[in-house]
């Protein structure tokens, strides 16, 4: 199937639609099938547990993979239908971006409930500023999570790429936590989602040089507390010209954020995602990877 005819509808699907009904996610699939392997298996030990959870890891890894096959078993118009709807399914530009916004808001308990809606991290007790921070920092790292990286394994592997990303990086999102639960059960889904975001974290990076320079660079060379994670936010940082704190973990200089701030980091988000569905688009049509036909 021709590359440009999934990515296109896949992408105006997005834009005004957004997500699939849960039910029918297949990153709903992916995030129950990890839940359920999780609630059932009792912790035994560090090397079991990182055993089992590798087992789990691979488990959702393969189902994904025959998932994104699927299409070349079902008789035409259905296989390009489904093509097109699994790759939406990988990336999510509108959901992030209204996420986000629910952030803007004059009330500091709507505030914390939008902002604990897309962060991991307790925000019950966090002020404006932690909390303004916490909404942009979300921004910046899912525009690598749910933009640039699907994407750019869509476009190195197809299909299959852009799925068994997705998937890896739900198992991060589910697993991937340093507490005593999950410190081996998760740390394979972890590492793995490290190794897989490597490269796109600092091709996020390179989107936000046209907008804010060298000082992009500057703070790039100050992310050293994260392998990827803390990238796009430093460069978002540096663009804004913001502080950005996850207290106990990393600091980016700056003045304090505030909701206006939010604000002008979703028009830098727009911008960074224009500038990456444009490359997108053109790396398809050059037919620079075999593998994708334009």
């Amino acid at each position: 199937m021709e590359a440009l005819a999934i990515f296109i509808p896949a992408l105006l699907w997005d834009l005004l639609l957004g997500e699939p009904p849960s039910p029918l996610h297949p990153v709903v699939w992916f995030g129950k099938l990890a839940g359920f392997f999780d609630s059932r298996y009792g912790r035994r030990g560090p090397l079991i547990d990182f055993l089992a959870g590798t087992l789990v890891a691979i488990s959702v890894v393969t189902f994904a993979f025959f998932l994104s096959f699927l299409p070349a078993y079902v008789p035409s118009p259905l296989n390009y239908l489904l093509a097109v709807y699994l790759l939406k399914s990988s990336f999510a530009l509108r959901s992030l971006h209204e996420h986000v916004s629910r952030t803007v808001t004059e009330n500091l308990e709507e505030k914390r409930r939008a902002v604990s809606m897309i962060v991991s991290r307790d925000t019950s007790n966090l002020d404006w500023v932690h909390l303004n921070s916490a909404a942009i920092e979300s921004l910046a790292e899912n525009l690598n999570d749910s933009v640039v990286a699907p994407l750019f394994y869509f476009l190195l592997f197809g299909l299959p790429g852009a799925v068994v990303y997705r998937a890896v990086n739900t198992l991060d999102a589910m697993l991937g936590y340093r507490n005593e639960r999950y410190e081996y059960f998760g740390k394979f889904s972890a590492r793995l989602d490290d190794l897989l975001n490597f490269i796109p974290a600092r091709l996020t990076v390179l989107l936000y040089v046209p907008l804010g320079g060298r000082r992009v660079i500057k703070y790039h060379r100050l992310a050293r507390f994260k392998i990827n994670s803390d990238k796009p936010i430093a460069a978002m940082s540096a663009v804004l010209g913001v502080m950005l704190e996850k207290p106990g973990v990393y600091t980016f200089p700056g003045r304090e954020p505030d909701d206006e701030d939010i604000r002008r980091a979703l028009r830098v988000y727009r911008l960074v995602v224009a500038e990456w569905i444009i490359a997108v688009a053109l790396t398809i049509a050059t037919g620079v990877f075999p593998c994708l036909s334009p």
